[in-house]
């Protein structure tokens, strides 16, 4: 007799791509390698070009070392993550060696997703969104 719920015309709706998100979460990670804590920070390095472990940590509301530890060297070992400027890397333009403000002891190295990462994150992407349709 009583309705548990009722939809909302999609018109005032929009996109709704989200309401699946811990279902679509589950099986990724059943279907997946990475774990929850490493998908979340590809999803936050996916527009990154590159990034320092101290702006990750700092973007990421995180202890560097937990960063460093936890998310970006297991990411490394499982290949989503590289090192894009390493200290031993030569810039082939002479300007940024000449300008370059960092020495050898105040040098940061700078990470990168991989595109296998990249690859994984638009597969969540794309089984959030086709869950959303599916459900409807």
């Amino acid at each position: 007799m009583f309705r548990e719920s009722s939809k909302m015309k999609p018109y005032f709706l929009g996109k709704n791509h989200l309401k699946r998100l811990n279902q679509v979460r589950r099986q990724f990670h059943a279907s997946s390698d990475l774990s929850p804590s490493e998908l979340d920070f590809l999803l936050w390095a996916y527009d990154l070009e590159f990034f320092t472990i101290e702006f990750a940590a700092k973007d990421y509301s995180m202890n560097k070392g937990n960063v460093a530890q936890r998310l970006i060297y297991p990411l490394m070992n499982s290949e989503y993550v590289y090192k894009h400027f390493d200290k031993l890397t030569s810039s082939k333009m002479y300007i940024d060696q000449i300008f370059r403000g960092e020495t050898k002891f105040n040098y940061r190295v700078r990470y990168a997703i991989t595109q296998k990462a990249r690859l994984a994150v638009q597969r969540f992407y794309n089984m959030l969104e086709n869950n959303v349709i599916d459900a409807s």
